[in-house]
């Protein structure tokens, strides 16, 4: 039985075949899952924010759209991926409150917010996004498949989707 391998909330993991690689909690947060389909290394992302630079206690390279997908980048590359080969699957990035004036103001919208940053630097680096599940108003949690690539998204009262 291959391991199952947790990635923490403003974390990252890489993933070597045959392991799969799972994150709890998804909210306004987007797990960003990278996968080169000929050595089958595959990684995960949970980032909590989208920009490093407006916030200034940003050691953690994992928590934040910009950085993270870097790092992650970078050790799946260590791990045997082919840049050029890797493909993205994310999900998360909910709207989880409702807040009455709030005026869409940018505190508020920290899912849309993180989902744009990371749709931007996938797309700097010519990662294509194959598939997502962003948006609305729930959480999730994921689990993803060196073996296949398949990204499978649970949710509370929705069904398991695999994307």
């Amino acid at each position: 039985m291959a391991e199952m391998i947790k990635v923490g909330m403003a974390d990252l993991k890489v993933c070597p075949y045959p392991n799969a690689v799972t994150t709890l909690g998804l909210g306004s947060c987007v797990g960003i899952a990278l996968y080169d389909p000929v050595t089958k290394v595959a990684g995960l992302a949970h980032i909590m924010l989208p920009d490093s630079t407006q916030i200034r206690n940003n050691e953690n390279k994992a928590k934040f759209a910009d950085t993270g997908i870097l790092e992650l980048v970078e050790q799946m590359v260590k791990a045997g991926a082919n840049k050029s080969r890797l493909v993205a699957k994310i999900a998360g990035g909910a709207q989880m409150f409702a807040f009455q004036n709030a005026n869409n103001s940018d505190m508020v919208r920290v899912g849309d917010r993180n989902v744009e940053s990371t749709k931007r630097v996938l797309k700097t680096m010519n990662i294509r996004i194959l598939s997502e599940d962003t948006g609305l108003n729930y959480g999730r949690t994921v689990e993803f498949y060196s073996e296949t690539g398949d990204f499978v998204i649970k949710s509370v009262g929705k069904p398991i989707k695999t994307i």
